[in-house]
């Protein structure tokens, strides 16, 4: 059967093309090789990315010892925590959509054979698994791996809590500028992506779970001789995959996303996999609704406790057994499916041989009988909305209060450092939606100010923006439709009581129908936030959070 990259290489009227690839120099005798694209999103901009040089290095002799050739080339990468806060975060989730969209295009003029995505942080490697799926060619993931923790006087530090929180701590008084300076200077020591169970790392984990990538590469650390390895033996698989025409939409079936929502409501892992997944599964022809991570999450027990809600760090679970120990913690829940290691995922599961029992809890020692994730529903979300209930407090899972509105994530971010919010009240960030924003940014700082100044247990926030990998407390977000789109959410007043009910999966405005319905026909959608450049493009395509802010054009 011929390559894909036959293509270019083959016939007569290649001869130009040949006389291209001879100019790059590759020898004549590897031309009847597959052609491998390694796509790496090495930069220096990114922690997570910035070891990537040395994981091209072992793909590349891998490719070679599997009988394929390598061929790098590079995509963008945008670190969310530099992003965050000002007019960078608005460039984050839009970038996801670019990365797929530079995989297929690159891969599609150059006819690769096959694919290995070398990857590792929040929008990169969904940005990735869109592009597999859309392809549907060969394809590995390798990520690169989490960061190891800090130390600080005997204790570990962390890029949320030893950064973003300390920020509200300073401000309280709780912690001095010199213990500040510290977090500053030590809660990142080195390569990979955030310590804990953020976005990068969930999702990390959950393309292992997808079966895209080889065993224990979601947990192995950065840096590690472990990921050396785990990079060297995907550049071989992948020419294998090639050879069996072993392509993603065979991997990435509905069992394979029921395994990654249940991985991810047994983790209590980041709400932004919830976007993520809706939208690879919409790449991979896919049907996978919003209303199936509830679904999955009320018979999914929440058995690891890992930063930043709890103790633990992607290190704890990487030496606890990884994600093939919580798979099988999960038990019968968990369905058998290929996956590009050749090994199907059950008998992968049947290798484990060690589960360390205070990282990963059996069920019948379960943190939560339900995942982390709940989908509330109400008049102020219609269509839905998304928060991380393992990281909510028990006192805080039902709540009434008064609505504190803002139309901005700055305006917001003004009043609580001036303490104008006061226990009681629901913040409300609206118009930062995937149209609104545009581009849906991060609440992490405002969420984090709030937890630091001790104001997680009588303080809500709900936004149609989203949240951080490393948010914790009472905040709903992802709510549909956004306030651009004419969501309910635009005609939330200040001092409106709101009512969540977390257990019950309600997000309620205290006011009636027709209340509601004479505030809608009364407002009228505010100027576009950005007029200029890509973003306003972007703005008039994308869809809602429900949907996963896929483009359709």
């Amino acid at each position: 059967m011929p390559n894909r990259s036959d293509r270019i290489k083959k016939g007569l009227e290649r001869v130009p093309h040949r006389a291209l690839l001879y100019a790059t120099g590759i020898p004549k005798s590897e031309m009847k090789k597959p052609f491998i694209g390694v796509a790496t999103s090495f930069t220096d901009l990114i922690p997570g990315h910035i070891g990537m040089r040395d994981l091209e290095r072992f793909i590349e002799k891998g490719v070679h010892s599997g009988g394929g050739y390598p061929m790098l080339f590079g995509l963008p990468g945008i670190c969310d925590g530099i992003a965050m806060g000002h007019k960078g975060m608005h460039y984050s989730l839009p970038s996801r959509e670019l990365i797929a969209d530079i995989v297929e295009s690159v891969s599609e003029a150059h006819a690769f054979d096959g694919l290995v995505l070398l990857t590792n942080c929040d929008k990169i490697t969904p940005g990735m698994l869109m592009a597999a799926g859309r392809l549907n060619i060969p394809t590995i993931v390798v990520t690169a791996g989490p960061m190891m923790t800090g130390r600080y006087r005997g204790q570990r530090t962390s890029f949320i809590r030893n950064t973003f929180e300390a920020m509200g701590r300073f401000r309280t008084g709780e912690i001095s500028k010199e213990e500040l300076d510290s977090c500053e200077s030590g809660a990142c020591p080195g390569a990979g992506s955030c310590q804990g169970l953020y976005t990068a790392n969930t999702m990390a984990c959950l393309t292992e779970v997808l079966g895209m990538s080889l065993p224990w590469c979601g947990t192995a650390l950065a840096n590690s001789a472990d990921k050396r390895r785990i990079a060297f033996d995907s550049g071989e698989r992948i020419v294998e995959l090639v050879k069996k025409k072993i392509t993603p939409r065979k991997i990435m079936t509905r069992a394979a996303f029921e395994n990654a929502v249940r991985a991810d409501m047994a983790l209590g892992g980041s709400s932004n996999t919830v976007l993520h997944l809706l939208a690879i599964a919409h790449e991979a022809g896919v049907e996978l609704p919003l209303d199936a991570f509830d679904e999955l999450s009320k018979t999914t027990p929440h058995l690891t406790s890992l930063e930043p809600v709890g103790e633990f760090y992607m290190e704890d679970l990487h030496w606890a057994g990884g994600m093939a120990a919580v798979l099988k913690m999960l038990g019968s829940r968990i369905k058998d499916n290929p996956t590009v290691s050749g090994k199907r995922l059950k008998a992968i599961i049947e290798g484990v041989d060690f589960i360390d029992e205070k990282v990963i809890k059996p069920v019948d020692k379960a943190y939560h009988a339900e995942g982390g994730i709940a989908v509330l529903k109400g008049n102020i979300a219609p269509l839905g909305a998304v928060v991380k209930q393992s990281g909510v407090s028990d006192k805080m899972m039902r709540f009434t209060g008064k609505a504190r509105c803002f139309d901005s994530e700055e305006a917001a971010m003004k009043a609580i450092l001036g303490k104008v919010i006061q226990a009681g009240e629901v913040v409300v960030i609206r118009y930062e939606g995937p149209k609104g924003g545009p581009g849906m940014r991060e609440m992490l700082a405002p969420t984090a100010t709030l937890m630091g100044m001790g104001m997680g247990d009588s303080v809500a926030l709900i936004t149609d923006g989203r949240f951080s990998g490393g948010t914790r407390g009472p905040c709903i977000g992802h709510i549909s439709p956004e306030a651009m789109e004419g969501g309910p959410i635009a005609f939330i007043k200040d001092g409106d009581t709101i009512e969540l009910d977390i257990p019950n999966r309600k997000i309620e405005l205290k006011i009636s129908d027709e209340q509601l319905k004479a505030r809608q026909q009364n407002w009228k959608a505010p100027k576009p936030k950005i007029k200029e450049g890509w973003l306003a493009r972007y703005a008039k395509v994308v869809t809602s959070a429900n949907t996963g802010a896929v483009v359709k054009g």
